[in-house]
């Protein structure tokens, strides 16, 4: 498959690491332009429109400072970061269209049973809603202890 530009979505967890290295791969296998994103969620509102003051999520200069540290291992490889907002699975799919990518490689965490119920599963819902191939890769805990990042 012959890409021109490919879209590697980041939760900064090292579940997408392995991906990371796929979709460099990919892309400088095909001289593919690979696009960093990380999707910043809205605040959620709850009862009454009220907003929930807990742990509060890292601000939007801190993203883009942690989105910037993310790199492609190969250092031909042409990239570019992207900051962009919204839910996650719908923002990745609209990027993916706007951009008119040839694929997108995403790391998955895994989750199954009542977890991947309760926080559901970005991965599948992109997978659902891409105009182009998703190509998804779960590190095993085989892979993570090979790469020192146990």
């Amino acid at each position: 498959m012959k890409a021109n530009k490919i879209i590697f979505p980041t939760d900064f967890s090292h579940c997408g690491d392995a991906a990371l290295n796929m979709a460099t791969s990919l892309a400088r296998d095909s001289s593919a332009k690979l696009l960093i994103v990380h999707v910043e969620e809205p605040p959620v509102a709850y009862a009454g429109g009220e907003m929930y003051y807990g742990v509060p999520d890292p601000a939007s200069e801190d993203l883009l400072r942690m989105l910037k540290e993310v790199l492609p291992p190969d250092p031909d490889v042409e990239y570019e970061h992207r900051l962009i907002n919204g839910d996650p699975s719908t923002a990745i799919a609209t990027l993916a269209e706007e951009e008119g990518a040839d694929m997108i490689v995403m790391g998955t965490h895994g989750r199954t049973g009542l977890t991947r119920l309760l926080m559901g599963s970005v991965a599948e819902a992109v997978v659902r809603r891409a105009p182009c191939p998703v190509l998804t890769y779960k590190q095993t805990k085989h892979s993570t202890s090979e790469s020192g990042n146990a």
